[in-house]
C-alpha cells in the first residue's frame, strides 16, 4: 500500500511540475500577467469569472533599489509610486505582487484607477501597449507537493510602453492556488 501511496505522490508531483511549467512558460511569453493569469484562470475553470481582482495590502511603501531606477530610466528625485496586491481569481489568490510605477508615465485616469479602484495593473495599462521584459526568473525548491498559500515560482519584470519608454517595475509570486484543485 505504502508504494502505491508512494506512486500516486510522484504522479500528482510530475502533474504539479508540468502545470507550474506550463504557468511560468504562460507568464513569460506574455506582455500581461493579468491577461495571462485570466486566461490561465478560464482555461482551467479555476473560477465562474475568471477576471481578475486588484486586492490592496495596506503596506509600508518599498523603496526602489538604484538597479531599478536604472532599469526605469529614471532620477533619484523622480516620483515614483508603490502598490502591494493580490491578485484573485474567484476565491482564489494566485499572486502577490509589489509594483512601482511611474506615474507621470500614466494619464491622469490611469493614476486614479491605480488609486480608487481594485482593478488589476494590466487592465488599466492596457492603452499603452505593454511589453514586458523579464529581469530574473526564480522558483523555490520543494520536496513536497505545493499548498495553496506556497510560492512556486517568481518573476521580476519591466513594463514598458510600445514605444519603449519604461513605467513600471514588479516583483510578482505566483502561488499554488494558481493550480487546478485536482492537481493537489
Amino acid at each position: 500500500m505504502a508504494q502505491a501511496s508512494a506512486a500516486g505522490d510522484s504522479t500528482r508531483e510530475t502533474r504539479d511540475d508540468a502545470l507550474i511549467a506550463s504557468l511560468r512558460s504562460r507568464i513569460l511569453a506574455a506582455h500581461s500577467a493579468t491577461f495571462a493569469l485570466e486566461s490561465w484562470c478560464a482555461d482551467h475553470k479555476l473560477a465562474a469569472d475568471p477576471h481578475l481582482v486588484a486586492e490592496r495590502l495596506a503596506v509600508p511603501d518599498k523603496p526602489l533599489t538604484a538597479a531599478q531606477r536604472v532599469r526605469l530610466a529614471i532620477g533619484p528625485d523622480e516620483p515614483v509610486r508603490y502598490r502591494r496586491v493580490r491578485l484573485a481569481c474567484g476565491g482564489r489568490v494566485l499572486s502577490e505582487a509589489d509594483n512601482w510605477y511611474v506615474p507621470a508615465r500614466l494619464t491622469p485616469e490611469m493614476n486614479a484607477t491605480l488609486d480608487g479602484t481594485r482593478t488589476p495593473f494590466g487592465r488599466v495599462v492596457r492603452s499603452l501597449a505593454p511589453v514586458r521584459s523579464t529581469v530574473a526568473v526564480r522558483g523555490p525548491s520543494r520536496d513536497v507537493a505545493p499548498g495553496p498559500t506556497d510560492p512556486l515560482f517568481e518573476v521580476d519584470a519591466v513594463l514598458s510602453t510600445g514605444a519603449g519608454q519604461p513605467f513600471c517595475e514588479v516583483v510578482e509570486t505566483y502561488l499554488g492556488s494558481a493550480l487546478p484543485q485536482a492537481s493537489r
